[in-house]
């Protein structure tokens, strides 16, 4: 994920390039407002252990800032705040009124039982709210890789505990179980995504062709999220004209 970030800022550089923006403009739109680091220890089995995090914040342009945290024992900052500058585009080319945000804490949630995931998502959480990067005005969070509606039930319960006058607590996050104000669709929202732009992608042509898929079926075995979609794990066909 190293030069994930520099990949980004090409790209926006590419395009921002022949704009024609007033000086100095295309770099203030490109770069993250703000990206807090945190370590926070956790007694856990008999010992303490110490957890690296982030929450970039890349435009606030419109509020609340959204994006996911991701659970990895791969991320880095430089992914954050890669994925928090995409949600800002993602969000502006689809006229969302929302800033881009993301977050990340270096685990593997394979490692830990489920009590204790829940401890620490506790603490990170805590850590996001005093420091300014958890709020349902301001930034909000969703599931991500190695997340899922749990994760953010622990967060909302949190902040409830910690910001009882926020009457719109429940809204700190999204992605929440039914059961816990959440919305119908969010769960497949992902692959469903994915579904949608694939079939465009071989829609059009020329891009296919450049990509270089020259036509005929393709089979493409999903994640559990695009799995989640079709409610089916085996591989989807797609015929490309």
């Amino acid at each position: 994920m190293g030069n994930f970030l520099s990949d980004v800022d090409a790209m926006f550089e590419a395009v921002a390039g022949p704009l024609g923006l007033p000086e100095g403009l295309a770099e203030k739109i490109r770069v993250c407002n703000a990206t807090y680091a945190t370590r926070f220890g956790v007694r856990l089995r008999g010992r303490m252990y110490t957890f690296e995090g982030w929450r970039a914040v890349h435009s606030t342009q419109h509020n609340p800032a959204k994006g996911g945290i991701r659970y990895s024992a791969d991320s880095n900052q430089q992914e954050v705040e890669a994925l928090a500058a995409l949600m800002t585009y993602k969000c502006a080319l689809l006229g969302l009124p929302f800033g881009g945000s993301k977050g990340a804490l270096v685990i593997d949630p394979r490692d830990w039982e489920e009590h204790e995931l829940e401890k620490i998502t506790r603490r990170f959480a805590q850590e996001l709210i005093r420091h300014g990067f958890l709020s349902s005005g301001m930034n909000v969070p969703a599931p991500d890789m190695g997340t899922n509606e749990q994760t953010m039930m622990w967060i909302a319960d949190e902040y409830r505990r910690l910001k009882p006058d926020d009457i719109n607590g429940m809204a700190c996050v999204t992605g929440k179980p039914l059961g816990g104000n959440g919305i119908e669709g969010r769960t497949e929202a992902t692959g469903r995504g994915v579904q949608y732009a694939v079939q465009a992608f071989f829609e059009t042509r020329c891009d296919a062709r450049k990509a270089g898929f020259a036509g005929g079926a393709w089979l493409c075995k999903g994640s559990e999220m695009l799995a989640t979609t079709r409610q089916s794990s085996s591989p989807a066909r797609m015929d490309a004209w």
